[in-house]
């Protein structure tokens, strides 16, 4: 098999399985690239003594098989942005904190690897959201956790007013707004105060973040309709970040955020259900009196 190796490059401890991941896999013969910019981190920190096939900047994705995140959530996201629409499936090997998206730990690779070759695994399709502007040609730009509208400094909150294809939801006063994907409902939109949503749900979910009324509360739509956003702003321009990915534009900037026409393809482990993830990496439904 052919993999794309990308990983966390800010911390060294979490890149430290890096090497032990090369053996594994040099032993089915399989090829690895890496991401140009993990290449760079590794060789800096330690040298190693299995070299890559080569780097994912000399080559095109063609080609390859499967990508492998080395690292956390967000070393995943960006393996994800890297990815994009060519359908190639994406592994996670957790070296972070929770791995909610990398969710093979990295004690078990040789395992999973193994079982991997057999063809034992499954894949899970994950819708993307789209964000696009006729006020920015940088646009479109794609996210697979949510898009997050918020203040571009300390200055008073945003009003958000908001569309659902072409009929008014409401103004959000609020310090921002996340749009989410299933996959995003357990990241910021979580934290926010919204809900849980099983990731093959064919919807988006709206959370504002601090906002200034009580009744404001999430909601949750289908993920065919077109969201439309024109915000006001006393500093004159906001930010919109995509997987954590910010960009700052002035207030005159409409936004739309609709479904991607392409979708990531998750690698998960043979009998891994999304219940059993809640229940182990969140604690879903435990009861701290058992």
């Amino acid at each position: 098999m052919r993999f794309a190796l990308f990983g966390n490059t800010h911390e060294t401890g979490k890149s430290a399985h890096a090497e032990e991941l090369l053996r594994i896999l040099s032993s089915y013969d399989d090829e690895v690239y890496v991401d140009a910019d993990f290449n760079r981190f590794l060789c800096e920190k330690q040298p190693f003594a299995l070299e890559p096939s080569g780097l994912i900047s000399d080559l095109t994705l063609q080609g390859i098989d499967m990508a492998i995140s080395l690292g956390g959530d967000g070393t995943f996201l960006k393996a994800a942005r890297c990815i994009g629409a060519t359908g190639i499936p994406i592994v996670g090997i957790n070296t972070g904190r929770l791995g909610f998206l990398a969710d093979v730990s990295a004690d078990e690779m040789e395992h999973f690897f193994n079982l991997l070759h057999q063809g034992r695994y499954t894949l899970r399709e994950r819708s993307l959201l789209c964000l696009t502007s006729s006020d920015a040609p940088t646009l479109p730009i794609y996210a697979l956790n949510e898009i997050a509208v918020s203040k571009h400094d300390s200055s008073s909150m945003l009003a958000i007013h908001t569309t659902v294809d072409g009929e008014r939801l409401t103004t959000y006063m609020a310090d921002g707004l996340l749009i989410a994907t299933p996959t995003g409902s357990t990241a910021y939109s979580l934290s926010a105060g919204g809900p849980i949503i099983y990731p093959q749900s064919d919807v988006f979910v709206l959370t504002a973040v601090s906002p200034h009324s009580l009744n404001v509360r999430p909601i949750v739509i289908s993920d065919d309709k077109r969201i439309e956003l024109h915000i006001e702003s006393r500093s004159g321009s906001y930010l919109v970040a995509a997987d954590g990915i910010s960009h700052s534009l002035p207030s005159s900037t409409a936004l739309t955020i609709q479904k991607a026409t392409h979708s990531i393809r998750v690698v998960k482990q043979e009998g891994s259900t999304f219940f059993q993830t809640l229940q182990k990496k969140m604690l879903w439904g435990t009861d701290p009196r058992e």
